[in-house]
C-alpha cells in the first residue's frame, strides 16, 4: 500500500466530516447492512457491494 501525498487525506477518515463533537458521513450508507457499509456511485444508481441494495437515481 502506498503512502499518502503530503496534504492528501488517506483511509476511512476522507469517508467522513467531523466539525466539533460530531461525526457525518459524507457517502450514503446501506440501509439494510447499516452503518460502516457505503454505496458505491455510479452513474445512473448507487449500490451496496454488500448486499445487493440499489437505489437509482432520477
Amino acid at each position: 500500500m502506498a503512502a499518502a501525498k503530503k496534504g492528501e487525506v488517506s483511509g476511512v477518515s476522507k469517508y467522513y466530516e467531523i466539525s466539533g463533537d460530531s461525526i457525518k458521513s459524507k457517502k450514503p450508507v446501506c440501509p439494510r447492512c447499516g452503518n460502516g457499509v457505503f454505496l458505491a456511485e455510479h452513474a445512473n444508481r448507487n449500490s451496496c457491494g454488500k448486499c445487493g441494495y440499489t437505489e437509482f437515481k432520477k
